[in-house]
């Protein structure tokens, strides 16, 4: 018997081509594509009135540099901490985790009733000061009057010194009389200077009590700004970040009790390459994406989902060891939405100025990539076609190429085609494909 005459081998044979003819049938039917093309004609090599099928982009300007994108973390133009400065129980504490508060705010109290008392103590104490100037200078007066009458005592004696000194060489009195005389001047003399001596002395009692008025007003007021500092104010306007001490403890001069940001403005510090300070300079623009507000970046710049920012500063010194400077960006916060410790991506904004700037295919599209030539679509639906418009290139970059003139932002040019085109060739678009409209 001959091999083929096998009732098994003839049983496999039998299932084999049962199993290609099914196959067959089932790439036909998933093909109806094919089926269609081939009973319309659409699309075949050799129908020139074929659209051609072409993936389009829109003309945009950009960079041929690669932006560089940086992280960091939002955080308050301004921090301060709200601390005590004098001794006392907190007695009350009005704001909370969140709350504004604007500068000069009342916050919170301390316990100043110890500070109330001695304040009183140093009033009753510069009043009595202030009696015991008064009572030295009216005693400055009384030795000013003493000085008056002894120097008119003075000229008397003197003058009767002299009248009787005179009848005495006259021989009127006796020589002792005379004497008697000159010593009584004498001693109304020394009388007067005394009182002058004391009217000096007064007066510098008089000072030195002014001097000591002059401490205990010091220390009145040095307790009047303690007790004064019982009361806790906002330093800044901003937002309370966070509370520190509660009703009821005790502080000490120095403690903190609040923590508060300014969130006007909100600020982004970056770790740069030191090789890209050359393309960096304060006052230049940013743009800053903020994870938190990816479907709603406030002031977002237009078409983007980021912030615009400003570098503020650029630090002086670099990390010795990965060779990487501080970058400070500030962004505008005016309704307060951004908050603190929120993700911040950072491009910086390339200092030449952007032109559009296309791929390199899409100048192979009309089958010479010599010359530069784009195809731009004009027309809708049916009527769409293919024209070729000449441009002026600039420098090339990462595949990509910068046009000069010739293509204007929110052209729709050609990128790729199945095949080369001839200007106002009818196109059809692919799933792929961009459109200005």
């Amino acid at each position: 018997m001959l091999p083929f005459s096998h009732p098994s081998l003839r049983r496999k044979q039998s299932v084999n081509w049962v199993i290609l003819s099914v196959s067959g049938l089932l790439l036909l039917g998933c093909n109806p594509a094919a089926n269609t093309n081939a009973q319309s004609g659409a699309g075949r090599p050799g129908d020139p009135d074929a659209p051609v099928a072409v993936e389009t982009a829109v003309a945009q300007t950009g960079s041929l540099e690669a932006a560089i994108e940086y992280t960091g973390t939002t955080a308050p133009v301004r921090e301060v901490s709200l601390r005590s400065q004098t001794e006392g129980r907190l007695l009350d504490l009005s704001v909370d985790i969140g709350d504004r508060v604007s500068r000069g705010q009342p916050l919170g109290q301390v316990d100043n009733q110890l500070l109330v008392a001695q304040v009183n103590q140093q009033r009753a104490e510069l009043a009595a000061l202030a009696s015991e100037v008064a009572q030295a200078k009216a005693e400055v007066s009384d030795a000013k009057a003493q000085v008056e009458q002894a120097r008119v005592e003075l000229q008397q004696a003197q003058a009767d010194a002299n009248r009787l000194l005179a009848l005495s060489q006259e021989g009127a009195i006796t020589a002792q009389a005379a004497e008697q005389a000159v010593t009584a001047a004498r001693t109304a003399e020394q009388t007067l200077r005394s009182a002058q001596e004391r009217v000096r002395t007064r007066q510098q009692a008089v000072m030195a009590t002014q001097g000591r008025v002059a401490a205990q007003q010091a220390t009145l007021a040095e307790v009047q700004a303690r007790e004064a500092f019982s009361a806790l104010t906002a330093p800044m306007a901003g937002v309370v970040l966070e509370r520190v001490a509660e009703p009821g403890n005790l502080l000490q001069p120095g403690d903190p009790v609040l923590r508060l940001g300014d969130f006007s403005i909100v600020k982004v510090v970056v770790q740069v390459s030191e090789l890209e300070l050359g393309n960096l300079r304060v006052g230049q623009s940013a743009q800053v994406r903020l994870d938190a507000f990816a479907n709603s970046a406030p002031h977002r710049a237009e078409n983007t989902d980021s912030v615009r920012g400003t570098i503020a500063r650029i630090s002086p010194a670099a990390d010795p060891t990965a060779r990487l400077v501080p970058i400070e960006i500030t962004l505008p916060n005016p309704e307060g939405r951004i908050g603190s410790g929120l993700l911040a991506r950072v491009q910086f904004q390339s200092s030449q100025s952007n032109r559009v700037v296309v791929p390199e295919r899409a100048f192979t599209v009309g089958g010479d990539a010599t010359k530069p030539t784009v195809f731009v679509l004009q027309g809708t639906g049916e009527e769409r076609k293919a024209v070729a418009r000449s441009v002026q290139i600039g420098e090339r970059a990462n595949g990509q190429v910068e046009i000069r003139s010739g293509l204007q932002p929110g052209d729709t040019f050609v990128v790729r085609s199945n095949q080369p085109l001839k200007s106002g060739q009818s196109v059809r678009l692919s799933i792929l494909s961009e459109t200005s409209s």
